[in-house]
C-alpha cells in the first residue's frame, strides 16, 4: 500500500470525529463494525479473528464503551465482564478517581522532559514500598507487564552475576524475547529458540525444584533466579500449594538465587490480598506488576526490588533505562488506583466475592459434570476447568450469547478464567451463575454429552 498523506488527514480527521461523538447514528455504527473488521484483517492480522473465543451468535461484537463492571459495544449491547482484561480491571472500568487523577495530571503535563526529576515517580515509588510486603523498596517504572519481567531479569544478573533462569510448566511471563523464555508454552517459544539460559520444572514440585538448584550448584551453572507466579494465570488458574512458596523461598537463598514472583495478574489485591504471595507469608527479592496497576486507564508496569537487587543499578543507573515508563500520566493513574483499592478496601471485597462464587461455581461442576470438571483460585482469581476445549469453548460461546464476556487461555477454552472488577455487584455475579447454567445446558445438547 502506497503512502497517502492525503488520504491520511482526511481519515484521521474522520476518526477524530468520531470519538468526540457522543452518540453514533444506525448507519455509523454499522461502518464502524464494517471498517474495524476490514481494517483489522488489513493491518493488524487476520489471523487473530480466526481465534477469538467469545464470539457472537448474531453479529461482530465491536467494544465502545465501558464503565464498573460492563462494557458496550458499538451497538449499545451491554455486557458483564467476567474476564476484566485478564487482571486489568481491579477498579473496574474507568474508575472516576482514576480518571479524575489522569485528566487533571493531562492539564498540567502529560510526558516529562527525561532529564529533570518527575514527581509522581518518586509518590508511585514510595507508595509502592509501602504497600508490598516485607523488605522491597526500590521500583522501576516500566510501560507493560513484560517489560517488568525484563527488568527483573536484568536485576538478578547484576546481582548474582549469573545467567541461568528456573521457572515452571505452565507459567506465563510474557513474550518479549527474556520473559519468553520463562514463558512455559512450546507454541509460544519454538518459533523464536534459542532463547536465554531456563530450566522449567513442574510447578509446585518441591523436590524438582530442589534438584535443579543443587545440580546447578554441583555443576557450576549456578541459577540467577526462580521465577514463579504464585497462581498461574495462562497456564490455567493453578494455585501454588501449600508449602511451595516458602519451599522456594528457603532454596533459593541457601543456593545463592534471587526469587521472583511474577504478580502482574494476581496482584493488586485481586485474589484477596494486596499481593498474592501475603496469603503464604513469602516475600521475593524482586515482584514483577503490570495489568491492574494502572487501574484499567493507563498502561504502566513496575520491578519492585529489595536494597540488595539495586546495588548494582545504583552504582550505574543507566543500565536499565525507558522513554515513557513511569510517565506522569501513568503514575497518576496507579497512585489512583492504590488510593482506590485501600479506600475500597478492593482486597478484601475481592477475597468475600471469590467465597459468595466458589460454593456455587462448585455446586454447578456437582450438577453438570459431563460438562464441568472442576473449580479452582483464590479471590477473584478463579478458573473453571471442563471436560474439554470444545466444552469450554462452547460454553463461552453461549455466554456471550446471553451477555456474558469470559475466556480461556491464548490457544485453548479448557478452562475458563473468572476474573471480573473487583467491584462487581453481588447482582451481577447472580446474573453471570445463571447464564452459566444456562450455558452448560445448552453446551451439554449441543455437544450430545
Amino acid at each position: 500500500m502506497s503512502q497517502d498523506l492525503l488520504a491520511a488527514k482526511s481519515r484521521s480527521a474522520y476518526v477524530l470525529d468520531l470519538i468526540g461523538k457522543k452518540e453514533l447514528s444506525p448507519q455509523e455504527r454499522q461502518t464502524v463494525v464494517q471498517e474495524s473488521v476490514q481494517y483489522w484483517a488489513d493491518h493488524v492480522n487476520a489471523g487473530f479473528l480466526q481465534y477469538r473465543k467469545s464470539v457472537s451468535t448474531d453479529y461482530t461484537a465491536v467494544e465502545w464503551d465501558d464503565e464498573g463492571a460492563v462494557f458496550r459495544d458499538v451497538n449499545g449491547k451491554e455486557f458483564i465482564d467476567m474476564l476484566g482484561g485478564f487482571g486489568i480491571y481491579n477498579v473496574g472500568h474507568r474508575h472516576p478517581k482514576v480518571l479524575k487523577a489522569v485528566r487533571e495530571q493531562l492539564e498540567r503535563q502529560a510526558i516529562h522532559s527525561q532529564e529533570l526529576i518527575d514527581p509522581l515517580r518518586t509518590y508511585l515509588a514510595h507508595l509502592v514500598s509501602l504497600i508490598t510486603p516485607g523488605d522491597l523498596q526500590y521500583a522501576f517504572l516500566t510501560n507493560s507487564g513484560t517489560e517488568s519481567v525484563e527488568c527483573c531479569l536484568k536485576m538478578a544478573i547484576l546481582t548474582t552475576g549469573r545467567h541461568h533462569f528456573v521457572g515452571a510448566l505452565g507459567g506465563f511471563h510474557g513474550k518479549s524475547l527474556g520473559s519468553l523464555g520463562g514463558t512455559s508454552k512450546s507454541v509460544f517459544r519454538e518459533p523464536f529458540l534459542p532463547l536465554m539460559h531456563w530450566t522449567h520444572v513442574p510447578f509446585g514440585d518441591v523436590d524438582a525444584l530442589k534438584m535443579i538448584l543443587h545440580s546447578a550448584d554441583f555443576s557450576g551453572n549456578r541459577v540467577a533466579a526462580v521465577v514463579l507466579e504464585p497462581i498461574q494465570g495462562e497456564g490455567g488458574i493453578n494455585v501454588a500449594p501449600p508449602g511451595y512458596l516458602a519451599a522456594a523461598r528457603e532454596l533459593c537463598s541457601q543456593y545463592g538465587a534471587l526469587l521472583v514472583f511474577d504478580e502482574i495478574q494476581c496482584g493488586m489485591g485481586r485474589t484477596g490480598r494486596m499481593f498474592c504471595c501475603e496469603h503464604d507469608g513469602v516475600t521475593p527479592d524482586l515482584l514483577a506488576l503490570g495489568k491492574g496497576f494502572g487501574g484499567g486507564v493507563m498502561p504502566i508496569g513496575a520491578c519492585v526490588g529489595t536494597a540488595e537487587t539495586w546495588q548494582k543499578y545504583i552504582e550505574n543507573p543507566f543500565l536499565h533505562t525507558t522513554t515513557f515508563g513511569g510517565n506522569p500520566l501513568a503514575c497518576a493513574a496507579a497512585i489512583a488506583t492504590i488510593n482506590v483499592l485501600l479506600e475500597d478496601d478492593l482486597a478484601n471485597e475481592a477475597a468475600e466475592k471469590g467465597d459468595y462464587l466458589l460454593p456455587r461455581l462448585n455446586a454447578l461442576a456437582a450438577s453438570y459434570p459431563q460438562a464441568m470438571s472442576s473449580v479452582r483460585g483464590r479471590g477473584l482469581m478463579l478458573g473453571m476447568e471442563f471436560a474439554s476445549h470444545e466444552v469450554g469453548y462452547a460454553v463461552a460461546k453461549n455466554l456471550f450469547a446471553r451477555n456474558i464476556l469470559i475466556s480461556g487461555t491464548y490457544i485453548n477454552a479448557r478452562v475458563l478464567r473468572v476474573e471480573p472488577p473487583l467491584v462487581i455487584a453481588y447482582q451481577q455475579l447472580d446474573q453471570f451463575l445463571s447464564a452459566l447454567e444456562e450455558s452448560l445446558k445448552e453446551s451439554i445438547n449441543e455437544l450430545s454429552l
